[in-house]
């Protein structure tokens, strides 16, 4: 009797590839320091609150790691989005005189902002504001109760064209204050999409001095961090060199990385202002996926080549709708630009489940990241579930509906190849067996025979690409969508849910909604809810919004 096959070896990052790749504190952020007070030039896009207490990534959590056991007393905060100085207290004592000058308004803070459409020299902004819709601060109506003033002191210290780097002094420190009134006097911060900035690499907000009595000696103290050289270049039309922009796109992942997930998004194209380019990390094996020939990618590679042990490139059509052979040498190399070869199979852990990929076969390695959290929320809600997963793909959402208590499963795809690589990732995982039913078919077709078969399931699960074509049916998503959501709807249990997603440029999230709406009408389908889904941490949306539409429907 032959000795069982072992198992593909696992990509991981071990504790110390992920201390380089993401080191938890840098001690040149530290710009003051005495016995006790400690000044630190907060980086863009370090939180100082975590969202998720469960996994912490904020600035004082890094700096516990950094500092074991020392005390750190917090008074203030900035917007994660947002560079610059902070204070905190390195003993109790000082805690309450530090408190004091901060709630008596004695502190000086002085920040600086490029913005585009100021005009004139120097102005004092004084408004009432309000919380809008979805958190954002305006400015309240006349006789608004709820209204909280708000007073800066704007002086322009640059010029370039329409961009003004302005130096801001705050008399109040009402939440968003700077960029709700910047706003308000139509002179938005760069960067700042959610207040009417336009694109930027960053949020061109910088905190960059304190002034305050030492609250252990009484003496003055003023404390500064330099205006960081990314405001200067945009305030001067200066290209931003390509290191920094992966360098802040590879720090914004750091809570991810120290969550212990090996497999994730490093950059975003233009959600990190690149884009050129998309890069996954596979534990200590990179894919980088290139939009653009002309962009620098010899720069690109050299830089991830310093870093990991090989890197894959995947080159994509200039024409979204230009369907190609994956496995074509001329758009996904076999061999590795960089580095060396990753296992020809390996596996990859999700949520603890394992998954097969090929790093170098094809355009897509076998699984997509973007719906990492969604097979998280399967994962949490499928048991006892009858389970359909559309377009199945590799199965990685069978695994996931299967590994949460899924009482069956029926996955369907037109290719058999895709089908027995999720037959593969089933009995990785130890869950292939009779419960769990893959087959070959085109979708459309299946979904057909299903509905005619009376076949109910309490969670359908559909993320079609966004072109295909079998022998009987050609897809391309648009308005086809209201189409596919109804046939969907169809086979959908009284109350089952519809877990739908799109990775169409073209789509907004809006327009998606219309299309489930619509679908809903047509299959006379009611709709207790339909939820929209948020992109991971590792894909943030770009200025036109996310790359990936989703949305949960469940049927009343």
């Amino acid at each position: 009797m032959s000795a069982p096959e072992s198992p593909p070896p696992t990509l991981r990052l071990d504790d110390a590839a992920r201390g380089r790749l993401w080191p938890a504190f840098d001690e040149a952020w530290i710009v003051f320091e005495d016995d006790d007070l400690l000044a630190i030039d907060k980086p863009e896009g370090v939180s100082c609150q975590a969202a998720d207490p469960a996994h912490p990534d904020d600035l004082v959590h890094r700096l516990g790691l950094h500092r074991p056991g020392a005390y750190v007393g917090v008074h203030q905060r900035l917007d994660q989005d947002t560079s610059g100085v902070l204070v905190y207290t390195k003993r109790r004592e000082v805690n309450r005189p530090l408190a004091q000058q901060l709630e008596g308004r004695q502190v000086e803070k002085r920040y600086v902002a490029v913005v585009r459409g100021w005009r004139g020299g120097p102005r004092r902004l004084e408004h009432g504001l309000v919380k809008g819709e979805g958190g954002r601060v305006v400015v309240a109506r006349p006789r608004d109760r709820r209204a909280k003033i708000a007073i800066t002191h704007a002086r322009p210290i640059e010029s370039a064209g329409d961009l003004t780097l302005l130096e801001l002094r705050l008399e109040t420190g009402r939440t968003h204050q700077i960029r709700a009134q910047l706003a308000a006097v139509g002179a938005p911060i760069e960067g700042d999409p959610r207040y009417g900035g336009s694109p930027a690499p960053r949020l061109m907000l910088h905190a960059a001095s304190l002034s305050l009595r030492h609250p252990g000696t009484g003496a003055p103290l003023r404390v500064e961090a330099p205006i960081p050289a990314a405001l200067t270049r945009h305030l001067r039309a200066q290209p931003e060199p390509l290191e920094d922009r992966l360098e802040r796109a590879l720090a914004a992942r750091w809570g991810l990385a120290h969550r212990g997930v090996d497999a994730l998004r490093v950059v975003h194209r233009d959600g990190d202002a690149l884009d050129a380019f998309a890069v996954d990390l596979y534990g200590p094996f990179a894919v980088l996926h290139v939009y653009d020939e002309d962009a620098p990618i010899e720069a690109a590679l050299d830089w991830l080549g310093a870093r990991l042990e090989g890197v894959y490139v995947k080159r994509r059509p200039r024409q979204g709708n230009v369907i190609v052979d994956g496995r074509d040498d001329d758009y996904a190399p076999g061999a590795p630009a960089r580095g060396r070869a990753a296992p020809e199979v390996a596996l990859v852990l999700e949520h603890g489940l394992p998954f097969h990929v090929r790093l170098g076969e094809g355009l897509s390695t076998g699984l997509f990241l973007d719906q990492r959290d969604a097979r998280g929320w399967v994962l949490g809600h499928a048991g006892g579930a009858r389970v359909l997963n559309l377009f199945c793909y590799t199965g990685a959402f069978t695994v996931a509906a299967a590994a949460g208590g899924a009482r069956a499963t029926v996955s369907v795809d037109a290719s058999g190849r895709l089908l027995d690589w999720a037959r593969e990732n089933l009995d990785g995982a130890s869950l292939l067996g009779p419960a769990h039913r893959l087959e070959q078919a085109d979708c459309f077709v299946a979904l057909d025979a299903l509905a005619r078969g009376g076949e109910r399931f309490d969670l359908v699960i559909v993320d079609p690409p966004t072109y295909s074509s079998t022998r009987t049916t050609r897809w391309t998503s648009g308005k086809a969508w209201r189409d596919l959501a109804a046939r969907c709807l169809r086979v959908l249990a009284p109350g089952g849910r519809l877990l739908a997603s799109s990775n169409d440029h073209r789509m907004t999230q809006a327009r998606f909604r219309r299309h489930l709406h619509d679908a809903a009408r047509d299959a006379e389908a009611e709709l207790a809810q339909l939820k929209d889904l948020r992109p991971p941490r590792d894909f943030p949306p770009g200025p036109a919004g996310p790359h990936l539409k989703a949305a949960l429907a469940t049927r009343a």
